[in-house]
């Protein structure tokens, strides 16, 4: 495709011999040190400066090739651990210092004797994060950042979703994987030695949530346990969230993502955001975008669905050609693209958009109906763009103790629980699973942009979840998730407004489901399921109203859905024109 890196360029690159300059030490403004690896190209001079500020570790398995691969391009680049981690001194706390260490890193660099000045910052997961935070500092050197499968909000895009406690990410990340201490050879967990009780799917299950770093850290893990406290939207969470700070961002940034990563919403908000409110004009013009059918990082095939050759692209091909055309002025052709770059499944076909939402999105309500009860594939739920006239209700049982299970969606970084297009068939046959499908399509349904659910619901208790999930059904009846949402019901007003239920009372909630691109084939159907549970990507409800860690009880919830007449439930799809259009 014209916007890859070409072969003639990229063996230019390998060409370039380089050297290494170990554990350089860059004070920050507190006196701290942290320590840095600089990579650059063996002849002296001053080049354009890389950033990259890991919580992983510098010899982190891939790590040496990337870097290296910057610096045989002519960029000199430094590699960090961040505060509190591996080499680095002071105390590691997550999110809580990249923004002013990012900033004085950036501007140590561009002093040193190897550096021309112009700093970008590159990265993914954390990585991309912490590139936000320093860029929202506006400093004074920094030229460009490429932040790829980054939350832009910790609380709504990498902590929750609608409200929702991601249980296994949180804890497999904040507990297991990144506790404030080095964990003891005998408190980690493998398949083959660990005692059936420590497992970690059965460690997840443990109430209260508050306590349960005791089960894996065997001391408690203090910014698992704030996290855990700090279980709304409040200004514990605003202080480093970058969507609060977009308008101090002065600097293009490139956005990239994966349909199923995770931090899928944020890739879209990092892109939207900056779009619409960055710090200059070039900022908001110079954003971009690109989102693939990946997971935590590119690859042609994910989740056991093969997406074809033309998936894959390379991360670091993609990340050059931008910090050549801004930091070294190379005419690359990037200026005449179009900003965002979208992977529609279906059709398997790359696309270039004017923007996000797409111009000319046709928001199109599809409406659950039923005239029997819609529990399981087996039910009655109906899908249709024809709104019923008649009003009915379907119901089904939440029980916390028997959760419907992850399976696919976005989940991330290897937590126990599959991700992707995983095939939804298995949940479809639970009955508290409501199935709303469509009649086979005659002609293709193209839709690319946010979805939205709008769904009238009741419980009899004070809090539950809702969770919804599309699936593009194909002919041999295989269901592919394409796009999953779940609101903590207590959040229908805002995240940052707990509000609990009056129970058996019936309420309208809007519920944000991850963006996605999607051909719906001749042959195909459109389904939505709709569930209380999705454990343990997500904590359990317990439906008791308490808060967030601290139920050490379930209660079972009667769940009862709306559709037709004044109550009309319904998921709205971005339909946009067709790719041959």
């Amino acid at each position: 495709m014209p916007w890859c890196v070409g072969a003639d360029l990229n063996a230019q690159r390998v060409s370039n011999e380089i050297r290494i300059e170990r554990h350089k030490p860059v004070p920050m403004r507190d006196g701290t040190i942290l320590y840095a690896d600089v990579y650059m190209p063996a002849k002296p001079g001053k080049y354009p400066t890389i950033i990259s500020r890991t919580p992983y570790g510098q010899q982190r398995d891939g790590s040496h090739e990337i870097m290296t691969k910057f610096a045989r391009a002519g960029y000199a680049v430094v590699f960090q651990d961040v505060r509190g981690r591996y080499e680095s001194d002071g105390k590691w706390e997550p999110f809580r210092d990249e923004a002013k260490d990012g900033f004085d890193t950036i501007e140590w660099a561009a002093k040193q004797p190897f550096s021309n000045g112009k700093v970008a910052t590159q990265g993914g997961s954390y990585l991309g994060h912490n590139q936000w935070q320093a860029a929202s500092q506006a400093p004074p050197h920094l030229v460009a950042a490429f932040p790829s499968l980054a939350s832009t909000n910790i609380y709504a895009n990498w902590l929750t979703m609608g409200g929702a406690f991601r249980l296994s990410f949180n804890y497999g990340w904040g507990v297991v994987r990144m506790p404030n201490r080095i964990m003891l050879p005998q408190y980690w967990h493998t398949a083959d030695f660990t005692p059936e009780e420590l497992k970690y799917e059965n460690i997840l299950m443990h109430l209260p949530l508050k306590d349960g770093d005791l089960k894996s850290a065997n001391s408690p893990v203090q910014h698992y346990r704030d996290w855990i406290r700090h279980e709304s939207y409040d200004e514990y969470w605003k202080a480093i969230s970058d969507e609060e700070r977009f308008d101090k961002v002065k600097v293009p940034t490139y956005s990239s993502g994966g349909w199923f990563d995770i931090f899928v919403m944020g890739t879209i908000n990092g892109y939207v955001g900056m779009r619409n409110k960055g710090g200059t004009p070039e900022s908001r013009k110079e954003a971009r975008l690109i989102i693939g059918p990946w997971g935590h990082g590119p690859s042609k095939s994910f989740g056991g669905v093969d997406f074809t050759d033309a998936a894959y692209i390379s991360q670091t091909d993609m990340e050059l050609r931008f910090f050549d055309y801004h930091l070294k002025g190379i005419k690359n052709g990037l200026e005449k693209e179009k900003p965002v770059k979208l992977f529609y499944m279906g059709a398997n076909q790359w696309r270039e958009e004017d923007d996000w939402p797409i111009p000319g999105t046709k928001f199109t309500p599809y409406y659950l109906s039923a005239d029997g009860p819609a529990n399981s594939v087996r039910g009655a739920g109906v899908l249709s763009q024809l709104k019923p006239a008649g009003a009915g209700t379907d119901t089904y049982r939440y029980d916390p103790q028997s959760p419907v299970p992850t399976t696919g969606g976005n989940n991330c970084c290897g937590t126990p629980t599959s991700s992707g297009p995983r095939d939804q068939r298995p949940l479809e046959q639970r009955e508290d699973v409501l199935v709303y499908t469509s009649d086979f399509l005659e002609k293709p349904i193209a839709i690319a942009g946010p979805v939205k659910m709008k769904l009238h619901a009741a419980t009899d208790g004070p809090d539950t979840d809702w969770m919804i999930k599309l699936v593009d059904v194909h002919p041999n009846g295989f269901a592919m998730p394409i796009s999953e949402g779940i609101l903590r019901a207590k959040f229908r007003e805002g995240l940052d407004k707990m509000k609990l239920l009056t129970p058996d009372q019936v309420y309208e909630y809007e519920i944000e489901l991850t963006g996605t691109a999607n051909v719906f084939k001749p042959g195909h159907r459109i389904r939505v399921d709709i569930t209380s549970s999705n454990f343990p990507q997500f904590d359990r409800n317990p439906n008791t109203g308490e808060p967030l860690g601290s139920s050490t009880k379930t209660r079972v919830a009667r769940q009862t859905i709306h559709h037709g007449g004044p109550r009309a439930s319904q998921i709205i799809l971005p339909v946009v024109r067709d790719l041959n259009d």
